[in-house]
């Protein structure tokens, strides 16, 4: 995302999941409000992202998706995943691909995490 609020509020979730973890109150309002950031550049695989992944720490009080291995996609279409990062991580992960959307692996990487939270 361009928008240097959107930046900054980046920067303090990441932050905030450093100090604290996966602090429920605080997060699901930061990433409502970097939603609200995404729905105004008109990025539509953001929002969907940030919505799905409040949803499901909303309903797991944590963030079970595991990260991606760099790993290519297997030929069935599985995704290979790396279940040993912890929750933590793998959410500063997803949030920190949003800085740079101009990255097309970042945005691969945010499709797959749309789809491993759509299944979830």
């Amino acid at each position: 995302m361009e928008n240097k609020k959107a930046i900054k509020l980046i920067d303090k979730i990441l932050k905030n999941l450093d100090k604290t973890g996966i602090n429920t109150d605080t997060l699901i309002e930061d990433i409502k409000e970097l939603r609200t950031y995404a729905l105004e550049a008109q990025i539509p695989l953001v929002v969907k992202v940030l919505r799905l992944t409040y949803e499901h720490i909303e309903a797991t009080e944590s963030f079970m998706i595991p990260m991606l291995d760099d790993e290519p996609i297997e030929e069935d279409g599985t995704v290979e995943t790396n279940d040993e990062v912890s929750p933590v991580e793998s959410l500063k992960y997803v949030i920190a691909l949003m800085k740079n959307l101009n990255n097309k692996g970042n945005v691969s990487d945010l499709k797959e995490y749309r789809d491993l939270l759509n299944n979830y």
